[in-house]
């Protein structure tokens, strides 16, 4: 799967809002105990990531970024979109309802796939979070624009109440693609040559 580029054009099978809209921002600042206190440190350091509990206003499943692309891109081509998606330091930080950190792992723990599905970091209640800066243009000026960023919007928010996958949504695009995972090893596997029969 190539590199997510945050120049191609949102369309309902390839959403890339690569930066969070004022309706977005007031979203992820409603996550915090004092939105004004987060909204004002944005308009000062708009480079800086910011740190956001979870539990309340979402959860993130933080996946490594292989997995966590191949779960995007199963719910974008088959199943019913996500959340916000973000990529921070080498994973994929998935936005989800409330709740969905709690209950993902033991949903996961019943399905015959679970050992195919690689640790996943699950953020609820008391947990916090690093969300990348709210628009591309403000990264670091230490980062090469050749390089990807290390922190940045996947999918950002872009409305004052996005649709949040629960659990079941979540079970399911680990299961596909832990399956698409394991379909792609098997088609790399080098095919054993088949014994030509000699006449006896």
């Amino acid at each position: 799967m190539s590199d997510w580029l945050p120049d191609t054009p949102r369309t309902l099978t390839f959403p890339t809002a690569a930066y969070v809209t004022l309706a977005g921002a007031d979203w992820l600042a409603s996550a915090s105990p004092h939105p004004d206190t987060v909204q004002t440190l944005w308009a000062t350091q708009p480079a800086a990531p910011s740190v956001l509990p979870c539990g309340t206003v979402f959860d993130v499943i933080n996946a490594p970024a292989l997995f966590g692309r191949r779960m995007v891109d199963r719910l974008w081509s088959v199943g019913p979109g996500s959340g916000p998606v973000a990529a921070h330091r080498g994973r994929i930080l998935l936005f989800t309802a409330p709740g969905t950190a709690q209950r993902l792992p033991s949903l996961l723990g019943w399905e015959e796939w679970a050992r195919a599905v690689p640790p996943l970091l699950c953020h609820g209640s008391g947990d916090a979070v690093t969300v990348p800066p709210l628009h591309p243009s403000y990264s670091s000026a230490a980062e090469d624009a050749a390089a990807p960023a290390a922190s940045r919007w996947l999918v950002a928010p872009d409305v004052r109440a996005p649709w949040l996958p629960g659990p079941d949504v979540l079970l399911w695009a680990c299961v596909r693609a832990a399956r698409w995972a394991a379909e792609e090893e098997r088609e790399a596997a080098p095919q054993e040559p088949v014994p030509a029969l000699t006449p006896g």
